[in-house]
């Protein structure tokens, strides 16, 4: 059965983006057919990420009725399938969740996994796939702001009927600051997926456009991204961070 997961966040900044082409390239290498969408049909950054943010046709010439939807499907050199949206300035008419969920189902008889990439915020562009979508997941960081925004976007599922799967901490640098795992589990009253920490080869494979788990894919980030692709199998992986990284990170 396929399943249709909206990956979410309630603020801009948090690494969604980052989080959705690992996950989908951690999937396909652990067999699973995939493909990515990037619903943020605003200020889409998918392609960007993927080096595929020129192709002729986009999400949006589907949307609008100017393409067929194969036509606007990529395959990733990874492995999953994606379909990029127009990164231009071009007026787009407001899209409404039967019109995802007519693409979803066109992508069903082929697919393992639909991951789309949401729209930060709470606006109709967001709200829209996460109501066309089975099952979301939040990503946010351990910081207040973004964590009261992400339990509004709880609240937006529970309305919808969307099943929340759980919450990506990403960007973990583990300062004083940072609210524990614990806590926002708490808050939010979903289960921790995992917990991304802070590290430099992220910035790195983003200019060299290439998910982490390919780029550098023994670095922190990349075993915990690994890891949380994993548990939404329901699979078991143990990120292998090396000794000096759990020093470092012991010591700071």
């Amino acid at each position: 059965m396929t399943r249709v997961i909206a990956i979410s966040s309630g603020k801009g900044g948090v690494g969604k983006t980052t989080v959705v082409s690992n996950l989908a390239t951690s999937l396909a290498k652990m067999g699973h057919s995939v493909v990515a969408i990037d619903s943020n049909l605003t200020t889409s950054n998918l392609g960007l990420h993927l080096g595929i943010h020129l192709y002729p046709t986009t999400l949006h010439d589907v949307l609008e009725g100017k393409a067929n939807l194969k036509d606007a499907i990529y395959l990733h050199n990874s492995g999953f399938r994606i379909i990029p949206a127009d990164i231009s300035l071009r007026k787009m008419k407001d899209v409404k969740s039967h019109e995802y969920m007519e693409i979803f189902d066109k992508l069903m008889s082929s697919s393992d996994f639909i991951l789309v990439d949401c729209a930060a915020g709470l606006g109709k562009e967001a709200v829209t796939a996460i109501r066309a979508a089975d099952e979301m997941i939040i990503v946010t960081n351990p910081e207040l702001p973004a964590v009261t925004e992400a339990l509004k976007l709880s609240f937006v599922a529970n309305k919808n009927e969307t099943r929340n799967l759980g919450i990506v901490i990403n960007r973990v640098k583990n300062e004083s600051h940072e609210l524990p795992a614990r806590y926002i589990e708490d808050m939010l009253n979903v289960p921790v997926l995992g917990k991304v920490p802070e590290d430099k080869e992220v910035r790195k494979s983003i200019a060299m456009k290439q998910p982490i788990v390919l780029y550098s894919p023994k670095s922190p980030a990349a075993q915990h991204l690994k890891s949380v692709a994993a548990t939404i199998t329901g699979e078991k992986y143990e990120p292998k961070v090396s000794v000096s990284y759990r020093l470092f990170s012991w010591l700071r």
